[in-house]
């Protein structure tokens, strides 16, 4: 059931983009490790295919929703189990965990198409 508006889908992924960034001086793994530079790399690349993204937000609108969507949840099941795959669980895996589950399920109830453009 895909209940959450493209607008506000939108505002959230420059949100969630920013927090994912800030997690390693929040959370105390800014060493440079893998887990560091994995949650800014992540943060910074949902910042800018949501600038690209055909919606309210949107800069320049290339990308469809739908296949925002599939970034989102490609993304996000590949940052759940970047602990894993990057060897930093012992380091941390709740905040990669819990950002990427939040992409995966956000993907899964956002409505695909953006309300018609006023002009």
């Amino acid at each position: 059931m895909r209940f959450l508006p493209t607008r506000i889908h939108g505002a959230v992924d420059y949100l969630w983009g920013l927090a994912l960034i800030a997690t390693p001086w929040l959370f105390g793994f800014a060493t440079g490790s893998a887990a560091q530079w994995i949650a800014v790399i992540f943060g910074a690349g949902a910042i800018l295919y949501s600038l690209i993204t055909d919606y309210e937000l949107g800069v320049v609108r290339l990308v469809p929703v739908p296949v925002h969507l599939a970034l989102d949840a490609g993304a996000g099941l590949l940052l759940t189990i970047s602990p894993w795959i990057f060897g930093f669980a012992d380091e941390t895996s709740r905040i990669h965990m819990s950002f990427g589950l939040f992409s995966v399920v956000a993907s899964l109830v956002t409505q695909t198409k953006p309300a018609p453009r006023q002009l």
